[in-house]
């Protein structure tokens, strides 16, 4: 049968352009941003800085497209078999006729779940009056001693521990080791908080860690350890993460620390500033006293000058306001001196702790430590040399040629050893190696 014998349809046709035109007008009209979740696969990120990728499940996959300009938002770095949500639009490149995603955000599947509990917790306890500014506790102006709450592998517990040595070296600090990330780890936080807060030794806890996603900072979203910060009696500094991340445990504290390190800034005073002040404090006592004695000396002459009395009476006075003066600028020199010593004392306390002594401490165990290796280096090449000797004196004992010095030959035949009468034939031509050379013998019988 042949099916090219019916006359021409009057019907127009497509061409491939125009098709793939009215499919694109199709879909992105009717498929606006959509959500969609699935797994990463064939993952690239070529230098242009965009990705591409394929998002699947167990039947089907689509092609995906991310630009620079929206991928360097994006708070993780995806990898193969990450399962995503994305916000993205159908679009439909006609040129090859293939059907894609641009995507506009992209998140952890488990993100948005997540996202979601934080704020329905952080709305319960909003309502409950946790996050009110009337029940924060005042931190204390110079705390003598500190409880850290965090991990203590990592860079923020020494962050923190150096900021302090850094500005006020005086204050106490002391580690509660915790785990900070993962199962258990809100458990392990309440604990510590516990203990850190059971007898009002410490004057001020910080609990904390470094920054992290949702999902590595959600033990500090734990409805538990908020309750327990809220009741907790000790002001408590939270320091999680970055500038930018926030957790339920940095709303329900009586202060918030953009970092750990700004934490220890919160709870440490400057300690130049402390000189700066100790200093203006004694210049303006000195300036006082000496006010002081000026206003009493003007007094004693005005009494002077108004005395009208027989002259005998007038020398006792005089004598008795003369032991007052004396015993007045004693008074105010001990005055003067106590307030020196305690001034010198303090300055002393803090030359003790300058870095200057410990730099010298450890450049002197540094000299100690360089002549010891000297002596060693030597010591250790004595002790290779006369090894050396003694292998050698071994050595020659057993050489072949210290052998031959003592009267003995060795034969050969084609470079092998002469062991048995049985090796050679009459007639045969052999090297005899004595100690001065080699003699060419023939085997005569």
């Amino acid at each position: 049968m042949n099916y090219f014998t019916r006359s021409p349809s009057k019907e127009a046709a497509f061409t491939v352009s125009s098709l793939n035109r009215q499919i694109q007008q199709l879909l992105e009209a009717s498929l606006p941003w959509i959500l969609v979740e699935g797994e990463i696969s064939n993952l690239a990120r070529p230098g242009s800085g965009h990705w591409y990728f394929s998002l699947k499940d167990d039947k089907s996959q689509i092609r995906c497209t991310m630009f620079k300009n929206k991928n360097h938002l994006v708070r993780f770095k995806p990898k193969e078999g990450d399962m995503v949500r994305l916000r993205a639009k159908v679009t439909f490149y006609g040129p090859r006729g293939d059907c894609q995603l641009s995507v506009e955000s992209m998140e952890s599947a488990g993100e948005g779940a997540l996202q979601l509990a934080f704020e329905r917790l952080k709305n319960t306890l909003k309502s409950e009056g946790l996050f009110d500014s009337e029940t924060k506790k005042p931190l204390p102006n110079m705390p003598a001693r500190v409880a850290l709450i965090t991990s203590p592998t990592g860079a923020v517990i020494r962050d923190m521990i150096t900021a302090f040595k850094r500005r006020f070296p005086l204050t106490e600090l002391t580690l509660f080791p915790s785990i900070v990330q993962g199962s258990g780890s809100a458990e392990n936080l309440i604990k510590q908080l516990h203990r850190a807060d059971a007898n009002g030794y410490f004057d001020a806890i910080v609990i904390g860690r470094g920054g992290g996603s949702l999902e590595d900072l959600w033990s500090f979203n734990d409805e538990v350890l908020a309750r327990t910060i809220f009741q907790s009696n000790t002001p408590i500094v939270s320091a999680v993460g970055h500038e930018t991340d926030f957790t339920i445990c940095d709303f329900v504290a009586d202060v918030r620390a953009a970092t750990p390190t700004a934490a220890a800034e919160l709870l440490s005073p400057d300690t130049k500033v402390l000189m700066d002040k100790c200093l203006q404090q004694s210049a303006l006592l000195k300036y006082r006293i000496e006010q002081n004695i000026q206003q009493h000396q003007q007094r004693v002459d005005y009494l002077t000058r108004s005395m009208r009395h027989p002259k005998d009476r007038l020398e006792q006075q005089q004598r008795q306001l003369d032991q007052l003066t004396q015993r007045l600028i004693q008074s105010v020199k001990l005055t003067l001196e106590k307030q020196k010593t305690s001034t010198d004392y303090r300055c002393q306390r803090l030359l003790q702790v300058s870095p200057e002594k410990n730099l010298a401490q450890h450049q002197l165990l540094l000299n100690q430590y360089q002549v010891r290796l000297e002596q060693s280096l030597k010591q250790n090449v004595v002790n290779k040399q006369q090894t050396f000797s003694n292998l050698i004196e071994k050595l020659n004992l057993v050489s072949p040629l210290n052998i031959l010095s003592r009267g003995y030959a060795i034969p050969s035949k084609n470079k092998q050893v002469i062991r048995s009468i049985h090796d050679v034939n009459k007639g045969d031509s052999i090297q005899v190696r004595v100690e001065d050379g080699t003699l060419e013998c023939e085997v005569t019988g």
